[in-house]
C-alpha cells in the first residue's frame, strides 16, 4: 500500500511538473521526437564515415530549408484568404442572420425575465480595456515563441549529434536496473519503430494532401492547396485531425458557395479521401505495428491538449507509441501491452518485427538489425 501510494505521490507531482514548467519542457518534448524521426539518416550517413557532427547539421539545415519553402508557398494563400476576411464575415452575417436574429431574441427575453426577478441589482460594470499597446503585446508573444524555436533547433541538433548512445547514458543514470547496453537496445527499438511509423506517415499525408487539394480545385473552392495543405498537417493527429478538417472546409463551402448541393459535394468529398486513407492506406502501409486503443487515443489527445495546448496533442501518439516499443522490450511490459492495445501472438510478431527491420535498413541500419536480434532474444 505505502508502495502504491508513493508512486500516486511521484506521478501527481511529475503531472504537476509538466503542466505548470510546460514552456520549458515542450521545445525539448518537440526535439526529441524530431531527433527519433531524423536519426535514421544520420546513422546512414555516420556508415559512410561521415561525423554525427557535420551530418546533424546537415540535416537540420536540410529540414529548416523545407520548412521555410512550406511557410513560404502556403504564405501566399493564407494572405489572399486573410485579406478576404472582412467579406468572408460579411457573408457569414447575411448567412447566419435569420438564426442570430431568433437567438438574439431568446437573449432578450431571458434578460427581461431576470431584470423582472430581480429589479435592484445593478448591471454589471464593463471590463476594463487592455491599454497594452501593440507593439508590447506583439513583443510578449513573440520572444516567448522566438527563445522556443531557438532552443528547439538548438536541443534536435545536440539530440541528433550524440545520437542513441548519448540518450542511453542518460537514461541509464536514472533507472537503477537498467544498464547502457540494454538502455540503448530500447532506444534503438524506438527510434526504428517510431521513425518508420512517422516517415510513412509523412509520405501518406503529403498524398493526402495533394489528393484533397485537387479535389478543393475541382470543386472550385477558394484557395484550394491551403485546404489540402491544412489536410495532410492535421492527419497527424489521430480522429481530431480528419474531424477537424471537415470542420473547416465544410464552412469555407458554405460561406463561398451559394447552393447546398456543392456544399454537401465538399463535404462528401472530404469524408471520402479521409475514410479511404484511414481504412485502407493507413492499415496496408502502417499496418498495426503502433496500433493503441482508441479510447487510448483519445484520452492522450485529450490530456495532452490539457497539460501542454497543441504540442501536447502532437506529441500524444509517438509518446504511446513509445511507450509500447518499451513495454514490448521489457521483460514485466506484458501487462502493459495488453492495456495499450491488441498485440499479435509472439511467433507472428516476431516475423513483423523482422520484416520491418529487413525494410528499415537505411534508415536504422544493420545495427539496429542486431539490436533488434538480441531484444527478440531476450523477449524469448
Amino acid at each position: 500500500m505505502n508502495d502504491r501510494a508513493a508512486k500516486v505521490v511521484v506521478a501527481v507531482t511529475v503531472a504537476a511538473v509538466l503542466y505548470f514548467a510546460h514552456s520549458a519542457f515542450i521545445p525539448v518534448a518537440l526535439a526529441l521526437l524530431l531527433s527519433l524521426v531524423l536519426s535514421g539518416p544520420i546513422e546512414a550517413l555516420q556508415r559512410k564515415r561521415v561525423p554525427r557532427g557535420v551530418s546533424a547539421a546537415v540535416i537540420v539545415l536540410i529540414v529548416l530549408s523545407l520548412a521555410a519553402g512550406g511557410v513560404a508557398s502556403l504564405w501566399g494563400p493564407a494572405q489572399e484568404w486573410y485579406a478576404k476576411a472582412p467579406r468572408t464575415m460579411a457573408t457569414i452575417k447575411a448567412k447566419v442572420g435569420p438564426i442570430a436574429k431568433i437567438v438574439n431574441r431568446f437573449d432578450e427575453l431571458r434578460q427581461s425575465a431576470g431584470a423582472i426577478a430581480s429589479p435592484s441589482k445593478a448591471p454589471a460594470s464593463a471590463p476594463a480595456p487592455d491599454t497594452k499597446s501593440a507593439p508590447a503585446l506583439l513583443l510578449d508573444i513573440g520572444i516567448p515563441a522566438i527563445a522556443a524555436a531557438v532552443t528547439f533547433v538548438i536541443v534536435t541538433f545536440f539530440l541528433l549529434a550524440g545520437g542513441p548512445p548519448m540518450i542511453a547514458h542518460m537514461t541509464a543514470a536514472f533507472v537503477d536496473d537498467l544498464n547502457t547496453s540494454r538502455a540503448r537496445v530500447i532506444i534503438e527499438n524506438v527510434r526504428v519503430e517510431v521513425g518508420h511509423f512517422y516517415l510513412t506517415t509523412t509520405l501518406i499525408n503529403i498524398g493526402l494532401g495533394t489528393i484533397m487539394g485537387l479535389a478543393m480545385w475541382a470543386w472550385g473552392m477558394p484557395s484550394p492547396i491551403l485546404w489540402g495543405a491544412l489536410a495532410a498537417i492535421l492527419n497527424y493527429i489521430p480522429y481530431a485531425g480528419a474531424a477537424t478538417t471537415l470542420i473547416i472546409v465544410t464552412l469555407v463551402a458554405a460561406m463561398s458557395f451559394d447552393t447546398l448541393g456543392q456544399v454537401i459535394g465538399v463535404a462528401a468529398t472530404d469524408v471520402f479521401i479521409a475514410t479511404l486513407e484511414g481504412q485502407l492506406v493507413q492499415p496496408l502501409l502502417v499496418g498495426r505495428r503502433l496500433a493503441v486503443k482508441p479510447l487510448l487515443i483519445f484520452l492522450g489527445l485529450w490530456f495532452g491538449g490539457l497539460f501542454w495546448g497543441v504540442a501536447g496533442v502532437i506529441l500524444a501518439t509517438p509518446v504511446l507509441a513509445a511507450l509500447k516499443v518499451v513495454a514490448e522490450n521489457s521483460e514485466s511490459g506484458k501487462p502493459f501491452l495488453e492495456f495499450l492495445g491488441p498485440n499479435e501472438p509472439l511467433p507472428e510478431r516476431k516475423k513483423s518485427w523482422y520484416a520491418l527491420v529487413r525494410g528499415s535498413k537505411r534508415f536504422g541500419g544493420r545495427n539496429a538489425e542486431a539490436h533488434m536480434g538480441r531484444a527478440a532474444a531476450k523477449a524469448d
